[in-house]
């Protein structure tokens, strides 16, 4: 179905009100002129090189552009295929620990790599369910909204880093908080959070964020990254060691316990990530056996959802008014 983009716009066509107008007065005056002249041979001999009709014809072309110009503006549109089909799912949301203790390579090659392949093999079996992603460390941002298109959490998956958040640290209850506000719904069901940590928090608002998703019916699986050992943290391109205040080399463990309670706080399941990946089938398995709503597909940021037309009408209405300009008023002189 056609739609307009910037319906603002339409108030422009009120300016075809003076053309036409100006237009009318422009052929009355001529008429005037042409009575004005004297007899009507004589008239007649003086103009017969003027077309009324060419006259006629150059106004309407060029109304036409203008016509098309404001369209344009408009932004003509139409979905693209497959988008406004709406298919049954879930939203899910991946919050991904990005902090340095991610950089741990007791699960190699590190945990930030490990839990890249987590989302990889999540996406490759989440179906017909919506995904967003948000990467936390001190702070948390944002990564994709909720989009059907789960293949573009791969790319925001790929470069996620330590650097992209400047402050660090591992505030899990804010990255709760921020999912939740991505879900932007007053259903207290068919939400998801799949939260890949270390589970080292230090967050102390994470008990009042998990209420809230308890509240809002949103079931939090955890997966954890890393072993009960723990390894040592290597500088982002550096083989330097991260060290303490003392000097002593920082060793990063997992903390199952956090996670676990994360988990059972809200009805989900905690995971431990091994080599088979294991955890990401399980989680996808669990939600796409959750209740399911209808979700309208090709729902993407942006105009990603549409064909645009507007590139189209320029074109057009350049050619219109430059075929304009060669329209003479003067009839074609035959001799």
């Amino acid at each position: 179905m056609i739609s307009f983009e910037n319906t603002d716009y339409f108030w422009w066509l009120l300016i075809f009100i003076p053309l036409i107008w100006i237009f009318i007065l422009a052929v009355k005056r001529k008429k005037n002129i042409i009575q004005k002249l004297g007899s009507h041979r004589l008239v007649a001999k003086l103009i017969r090189n003027y077309s009324a009709k060419n006259f006629q014809i150059k106004f309407i072309v060029g109304t036409i552009a203008i016509l098309l110009l404001i369209f344009a503006a408009i932004n003509l549109q139409k979905p693209k295929d497959g988008a406004g089909e709406k298919k049954a799912g879930v939203d899910v949301m991946v919050a991904l620990d990005v902090s340095k203790s991610m950089l741990s390579s007791d699960i190699k090659p590190t945990r930030l790599d490990k839990a890249k392949q987590v989302i990889s093999a999540l996406i490759d079996q989440l179906g017909d369910n919506r995904l967003g992603m948000v990467v936390f460390a001190g702070q948390s941002i944002l990564q994709m909204p909720l989009t059907d298109d789960i293949g573009a959490a791969q790319m925001y998956a790929d470069n996620a880093n330590p650097d992209i958040i400047p402050l660090q640290g591992t505030e899990i209850g804010d990255a709760l908080t921020v999912c939740n506000q991505a879900f932007n719904t007053g259903e207290k069901k068919y939400k998801a959070i799949v939260l890949i940590s270390d589970g080292e928090d230090h967050d102390p608002k994470t008990d009042d964020a998990l209420k809230t998703l308890k509240n809002s019916g949103v079931v939090v699986y955890t997966i954890g990254v890393g072993t009960a050992e723990g390894s040592t943290i290597t500088e982002p391109g550096s083989n330097d060691v991260k060290l303490d205040k003392n000097g002593q080399p920082v060793i990063s463990k997992l903390n199952q316990k956090e996670l676990q309670n994360i988990a059972k706080a809200t009805g989900g399941q905690y995971y431990l990530l091994d080599n088979n990946l294991q955890a990401p089938r399980e989680i996808a398995t669990a939600i796409n056996n959750m209740d399911k709503k209808l979700i309208e597909t090709g729902k993407m940021p942006g105009r990603k959802n549409f064909t645009d037309f507007f590139p189209y009408l320029i074109a057009l209405a350049i050619l219109l008014l430059v075929i304009e300009l060669f329209i003479p008023e003067r009839k074609r002189s035959l001799s």
